[in-house]
């Protein structure tokens, strides 16, 4: 029987990923699509198709109109939470728990990961799971959130009335400067850096690929949709990205 293309890059990521003495992975938004989880820029279907996010997910539109802020984000916030993982978290999950994969860098605020079982996450863009008061930094978990807003139709802190505002990272914030660190000492360190669903093309993780790169190490991107790294990944798969994970882990 022929090998097919697919079959045959994902038994050399197989065979990566074996040899490899460290292997991070990386992921992005396309992960998460099979869980029914919209990717933010895709023609048609993509999160920003119908709305500008500098109108909505901007830290300086949080401030200027909350209100409008939480008329988008509370309804998205309740359908992610009731999201559950796919055969692709759950390959990741597995290589960790094999002892082949040392940690999950995500873009994604989903909590997919660690839903799926991956213990080390990564979380470069926040979570969803908490929310935090702008004024006084109390903390509340997504569960408990509901409970904030007001007839204003904005989350207020039980303690001071400030504004609560989700903990993941909007246009025009700083990425969390401690994961940030995490994850470029993960990818300096990597033998293997394994790009997953993700375009690679949102700076400062964009960036993540070159210290693998810099160090020695090599790169392998499961996605579909070009990127950057294309012409410098030792192996490229561009299909399902539950197929292509589910027979990466079927040849180790």
């Amino acid at each position: 029987m022929a090998v097919s293309g697919q079959q045959s890059a994902a038994a050399d990521l197989a065979s990566l990923i074996r040899d490899a003495r460290s292997v991070v992975a990386l992921t992005g938004a396309g992960i998460s699509v099979p869980s029914g989880i919209p990717d933010f820029r895709t023609p048609g279907t993509g999160l920003w198709e119908n709305v500008d996010p500098m109108e909505v997910a901007h830290i300086d539109a949080f401030h200027r109109d909350t209100r409008r802020f939480w008329q988008f984000y509370r309804p998205r916030f309740a359908q992610l939470g009731e999201k559950a993982p796919n055969a692709a978290h759950e390959a990741l999950a597995e290589l960790e728990a094999r002892g082949m994969l040392d940690a999950v860098i995500t873009q994604n605020i989903d909590r997919l990961h660690a839903k799926a079982g991956s213990q080390k996450v990564i979380e470069v863009h926040g979570s969803i799971a908490t929310s935090s008061c702008t004024t006084c930094h109390a903390s509340y978990a997504l569960e408990a959130v509901g409970a904030l807003f007001g007839e204003d139709g904005i989350a207020a802190c039980t303690s001071c009335r400030g504004k609560v505002k989700p903990d993941v990272v909007l246009f025009g914030e700083l990425l969390p400067e401690a994961a940030m660190e995490e994850a470029q000492r993960l990818c300096a360190a990597a033998d293997l850096l394994l790009c997953v669903g993700s375009s690679l093309e949102v700076f400062p993780v964009a960036g993540l690929p070159e210290l693998t790169l810099a160090a020695g190490g090599r790169m392998a991107i499961v996605t579909q949709g070009r990127t950057p790294y294309d012409d410098r990944a030792d192996v490229r798969l561009d299909g399902d990205v539950v197929a292509d994970l589910s027979a990466v882990l079927a040849a180790l």
